[in-house]
């Protein structure tokens, strides 16, 4: 089989399949925890880093991948997912595909100067309440917000 139709086939099933994985970048700071959003290629605004599955690696790696491509951050993923949300991905082609997007907390151990979508993307840290007000998609909000209660209920008081 020629290369060239392998590719056409890839993303028809990427299409059919709508699924997802994600990183949700955070990190402690003091007593407040911060979340990293990146903005679209696109459209510019705020996500979570995000992509399609690979073909050989766990969701979780998956979601790993994205954020370092898209973010530039590499850390200690969880293993089970912290939710999902569903957003409607619109491509230059013309085309819309209803996604699933798998969510896994990535705590960021390191935070690149220079990565491969760096000239592509803005990437800013936010607070929990300031993520949630930045992104589009309601379930990806309400997500945020149970993330942060969970980590806020996890410390030590």
């Amino acid at each position: 089989m020629k290369a060239d139709l392998v590719i056409p086939r890839l993303a028809a099933a990427r299409r059919v399949t709508g699924i997802q994985y994600a990183a949700l970048p955070y990190r402690l700071v003091g007593g407040t925890t911060e979340i990293l959003l990146v903005t679209s290629r696109r459209t510019r605004r705020w996500i979570v880093p995000k992509g399609w599955p690979i073909d050989g690696l766990q969701p979780p790696d998956c979601a790993a991948v994205e954020a370092l491509e898209e973010a530039g951050v590499c850390g200690e993923i969880c293993e089970v997912s912290v939710g999902h949300y569903r957003y409607v991905k619109h491509s230059k082609k013309g085309y819309s595909v209803p996604c699933s997007v798998e969510v896994f907390a990535m705590r960021v151990t390191q935070q690149r100067k220079s990565w491969a979508e760096k000239s592509e993307r803005e990437r800013r840290w936010h607070t929990v309440a300031a993520a949630a007000a930045a992104v589009d998609e309601p379930m990806l909000r309400l997500l945020i917000l149970r993330f942060g209660d969970q980590i806020a209920a996890a410390r030590p008081s």
